[in-house]
């Protein structure tokens, strides 16, 4: 009896002190890591919801780009910090293809994460340089079977969602196609423009522009319905591969083993930011759709993620190392 008091006693006084703890958050500055470059799609993101969220917290939201390693390095930082609510990352789907595509990953992306909110999900585009004599995704496939290994296709980074969309294409399609992986999204589009590179698949908000001044050709987006976006721009299955699905997404996490309530308060505020009328305009213009979740409903969407991309990695045989 003593022992049950003893631990009912402790527990009650566990319970209290994080409830304190949690009603004193935030007292210092938060550190929100992208773990892509300035400019980027996530980075973006970032800082219109990391200004708002110092307004509501009243305390600094510092955005912390890491690069590097397909986002794996910022996403290490974020896996490793302390769970106290002071750090948080900016996860995109190259988070859950880093988990079959790199043998020695030093973080789990299943477990050493709190998820807290989805912000969007976006489709990823099928770009070509205008000058490539195709203009449907079967024109493309027939040009690849003529000439197995001739044309090569384009990613922002290994081991990143538009790598993966390229290894299902080159899958789904039974075309031979050659990876050719860049440093961002820009040094890509330069050098499908200048007809260096055949294709890429890129996100949408990162192609928009290219789309729209015609220097880049849209073939398909890679959601089940037409983006509002580019309406006239078909789905990979109206195109003749049907299930070929692949979204962008973004999403914000923080370490494992943080607070419920600290959970609970960054998603209630993070939601809230993104549905304000400002917000939406602004990313509207840019193709995207913000739209927020619980942390169950972004944890089981990763996990659900991990599932498929591991079925492609081990299909077509994508590695990083």
């Amino acid at each position: 009896m003593k022992i049950s008091i003893v631990l009912g006693a402790a527990c009650g006084a566990a319970v209290f002190t994080l409830g304190a703890y949690a009603q004193q958050y935030p007292n210092k500055p938060i550190r929100l890591i992208v773990p892509f470059p300035p400019g980027q799609a996530s980075d973006v993101l970032a800082r219109a919801i990391g200004g708002k969220l110092s307004e509501s917290l009243q305390q600094q939201v510092v955005v912390d780009n890491r690069p590097g390693a397909g986002g794996n390095i910022g996403s290490e930082l974020g896996a490793k910090a302390a769970p106290d609510g002071y750090t948080l990352l900016i996860a995109t789907a190259a988070l859950p293809i880093s988990k079959s595509v790199y043998s020695r990953l030093p973080f789990d992306p299943a477990k050493d994460f709190a998820p807290v909110t989805l912000l969007t999900r976006t489709p990823l585009v099928l770009i070509v340089n205008p000058s490539l004599p195709v203009n449907s995704v079967k024109d493309l496939i027939a040009l690849a079977k003529a000439k197995p290994g001739a044309l090569s296709f384009a990613s922002s980074g290994s081991g990143t969602s538009h790598q993966l969309a390229g290894e299902m294409f080159k899958v789904t399609a039974g075309v031979d196609i050659v990876h050719v992986p860049y440093k961002g999204s820009v040094a890509a589009h330069l050098d499908i423009i200048s007809g260096r590179v055949a294709m890429m698949f890129d996100n949408i908000v990162a192609v928009l522009g290219n789309l729209n001044s015609g220097k880049l050709k849209g073939l398909a987006v890679t959601t089940p319905k037409r983006w509002f976006a580019v309406p006239d721009i078909p789905t990979m299955a109206e195109s003749g591969l049907p299930g070929f699905q692949a979204v962008a997404w973004f999403g914000v996490l923080a370490p494992a083993g943080t607070p419920q309530e600290i959970v609970a308060l960054l998603n209630r505020e993070i939601v809230r930011i993104i549905s304000m009328p400002d917000i939406k305009e602004r990313f509207i213009v840019q193709g995207i759709e913000l739209s927020g979740s619980t942390p169950a409903e972004l944890d089981a969407f990763l996990k659900t993620e991990i599932v498929k991309w591991a079925k492609v990695a081990k299909e077509s045989g994508a590695q990083v190392d």
